[in-house]
């Protein structure tokens, strides 16, 4: 059986992102911020994937205690329902579903003040493994904003993120492109519903669009959600992960209002998503994709992924059944609904290039001289941010942030 051809998909993307009247859109997802290092300990992530995260918040949970007892509630009530390998998500969504129902009473072992004091602890924690500096100006981050502002386009890009850090933010300010986050205001920004729906910036402003909020957004209870500082006040709620929220709730809140604008974009025919770092384990976020693309039978959607196929079960279902979504890995892919392998060649018939984006690997690995069969690498964010770079070339930061540095 022939496989799939890795070039001809990287040509496909290539001509995607460089037509300047399609509508265009970069799904960032938790696995993008672990391909950038730390300057302190190079061989950490700059910021852990969710299982590293989910580690790091309750080793440190369990050190306090105030909450060493209430994790172990928590542990027991996952173990009760039989769920394993539960995330710091699903924790939250564990205390803030009981915390919705508990009033003044004790529910499950947990009072109303115990949920209400775990709840915050945890976003306290995320706050702190979150909120980081991207080290230098040359980030798969800096590659997409200085991609943004290079080509004047019909139809701004819109990038959509689950993460709740700032890097994208920074990469923007770093380069100077202009971008709106559904925020408006100086002193104290304020969220905009209705400056979202009617969407009438210039198309060079770039749409940020944060499903699962932002480690910069709180909660004043009566008056809405704002970005910047946390302001005084000890009821004021970060506002991440939107499983606390009722649906009427939801409505006057961002989380929604962010979903709305991926669906919207999904319905614009030609519209072309590139996802990087998306594990697709958010059934939500399936679903509005899913949609999406079956509505928009000319939209389509590329999911790159980093390491085997074998790793995304849940993504080759859902492709399997939407011939508009291609699955793109390391070493397999599913395209048009169909699952195969990468193309495999005689040594003496493989392609040239410098083996960036695809490389070759003898199956024989004691004979050089063997079959060697593709790898797809664009699943990586740092050879994404490269690939972004070739598309523009070196592109420079402005006089005053370079005299700064």
């Amino acid at each position: 059986m022939i496989g799939h051809d890795p070039h001809k998909q990287i040509g496909y993307i290539q001509q995607s992102l460089s037509a300047d009247k399609k509508p265009l859109g970069i799904f960032v997802g938790a696995g993008c911020p672990t391909a950038i290092k730390s300057e302190k300990t190079p061989a950490a992530p700059l910021i852990p994937d969710i299982k590293g995260m989910t580690e790091l918040v309750q080793s440190k949970l369990c050190g306090q205690n105030n909450c060493k007892g209430l994790l172990k509630a928590v542990e027991t009530n996952f173990c009760t329902d039989g769920k394993k390998d539960a995330s710091i998500e699903d924790v939250l969504t564990h205390l803030r579903a009981l915390r919705y129902v508990a009033g003044k009473e004790t529910v499950r072992g947990l009072t109303a003040e115990n949920l209400d004091l775990l709840d915050a602890e945890i976003c306290q924690c995320i706050y702190e493994l979150v909120n980081k500096e991207l080290p230098d100006t040359a980030t798969p981050y800096h590659r997409i904003a200085a991609w943004i502002d290079a080509i004047g386009r019909e139809r701004p890009v819109e990038i959509f993120t689950t993460n709740y850090d700032l890097l994208m933010e920074q990469a923007f300010e770093d380069f100077r492109v202009p971008y709106f986050d559904g925020f408006a205001g100086a002193r104290r920004p304020f969220f905009d519903l209705r400056a979202m729906e009617e969407d009438s910036l210039p198309p060079r402003w770039a749409r940020l669009w944060k499903l699962h909020g932002s480690i910069n957004w709180h909660q004043i209870p009566g008056k809405g959600v704002f970005r910047g500082q946390n302001p005084d006040g000890n009821d004021v709620k970060r506002v991440i992960h939107p499983s606390h929220l009722k649906y009427e709730e939801s409505r006057r809140m961002p989380y929604l209002a962010m979903m709305d604008r991926l669906r919207a974009f999904l319905k614009q025919p030609t519209a072309t998503l590139l996802l990087s770092g998306y594990s697709f384990r958010d059934e939500h976020i399936n679903e509005v994709i899913v949609q999406g693309l079956q509505s928009t039978p000319t939209a389509i959607a590329f999911a790159l992924l980093f390491g085997e196929l074998k790793k995304y079960p849940a993504a080759v279902e859902l492709a399997k059944k939407r011939p508009n979504l291609t699955l793109l890995a390391e070493d397999s892919a599913v395209i048009s609904g169909v699952q195969k392998g990468w193309l495999e060649r005689g040594a003496e018939a493989l392609p040239p290039g410098d083996g960036r984006y695809v490389t070759w690997v003898p199956l024989d690995k004691k004979d050089k001289n063997s079959q060697q069969r593709a790898c797809f690498k664009l699943g990586d964010f740092a050879r994404l941010g490269d690939f972004f770079h070739e598309l523009v070339g070196e592109v420079h930061l402005p006089p005053e942030k370079t005299d700064g540095k």
